[in-house]
């Protein structure tokens, strides 16, 4: 595949909101105190009547964001992965996902791909944590296409959404032309009779390089991008199953309580098959540059490649 143009999906989080903030007037974005690195500030520097900086202060953010939303405004909370799902949590859950708020929650900087910020800040359990919310959807753009075609979704969405945006630029590989976005609808790049590789976010990219090196060895993969982790798209999911009876699941995201779990879950109950989840495995990260971190724990083409041929050899 041609070099791609690359950019990082928390900077198409920022510019979309920018963009969509004059055909949306009732948008108003909360931040605690990192609008430069959340790109907040793009919408900050256009509406700044309509930004508020609500310091280091993320549980206070979220209880306020609720606030907003029950004044019929649309509110969206942004800060780190780890500090919105993490140290939010409690109030993501009480103020706003058990009220069924319409709360949009804008996580930037999930996943190994933070890099040199280390452990404490490389968040590898905010879907999971987000998916017990009852009611609270979860979103993991690819691109910047899909980011931003996220964002006005979840406007249009009538409750509670978590979106999780990376640092690390990624490449741009869809068609913004052509391009839709729909809550809850799974994204089927490559068709394939012998493996399905099942991806999200970062991960998706590295799933279709993955594919193409396998053709040449005679392998025929499909490839999903699933977007929306929850609500999931079972249907597509299950039909994968049922044709090559061999999905492998690779997510930026830890193996527990994630994409792999969520088609699990699918597989358990509508369509018994093989399934082989690559993800950062049960620990922690360390401090180091990002496409370095990502080889590293795995997460790269070379090793999706690796395990479709042991999965497909068993």
């Amino acid at each position: 595949m041609a070099d791609l143009q690359k950019k990082a999906t928390r900077e198409s989080y920022g510019e979309a909101l920018a963009e969509l903030g004059d055909k949306y007037e009732n948008l108003y974005v909360f931040d605690a105190d990192l609008a430069a690195a959340t790109k907040t500030g793009i919408f900050k520097k256009k509406f700044p009547e309509r930004h508020f900086d609500c310091g280091i202060a993320e549980s206070n953010m979220m209880g306020v964001a609720a606030g907003m939303a029950a004044t019929g405004k649309i509110p969206f909370a942004s800060t780190f992965a780890m500090f919105a799902a993490g140290r939010a949590f409690e109030q993501v859950r009480n103020s706003i996902g058990y009220p069924h708020l319409n709360v949009k929650i804008g996580a930037t900087h999930a996943g190994i791909s933070v890099g040199e910020d280390g452990a404490t800040h490389q968040c590898n359990e905010d879907i999971a944590l987000m998916r017990t919310i009852p009611g609270m959807v979860v979103i993991n753009p690819a691109d910047d296409v899909e980011a931003k075609a996220a964002v006005e979704a979840a406007i249009n969405y009538e409750g509670p959404v978590y979106m999780r945006f990376g640092r690390l630029a990624a490449p741009i590989f869809n068609d913004p032309a052509a391009y839709k976005f729909e809550i809850g609808k799974g994204i089927t790049l490559r068709e394939g009779k012998d493996i399905t590789i099942v991806a999200t976010g970062l991960m998706v990219y590295e799933a279709i390089q993955a594919a193409e090196t396998l053709a040449a060895e005679g392998i025929d993969a499909g490839v999903i991008n699933i977007h929306t982790i929850k609500p999931i798209d079972e249907d597509l999911i299950a039909a994968a199953a049922a044709k090559t009876g061999l999905l492998l699941t690779v997510e930026e995201h830890s193996v527990i309580g994630g994409l792999g779990s969520a088609v699990a879950d699918v597989l358990a109950q509508r369509q018994p098959a093989r399934l082989v989840k690559i993800g950062v495995n049960d620990e922690f990260g360390h401090s180091g540059p990002a496409v370095e971190l990502l080889k590293q724990y795995g997460l790269c083409a070379e090793n999706i490649v690796a395990k479709a041929k042991e999965a497909l050899n068993k």
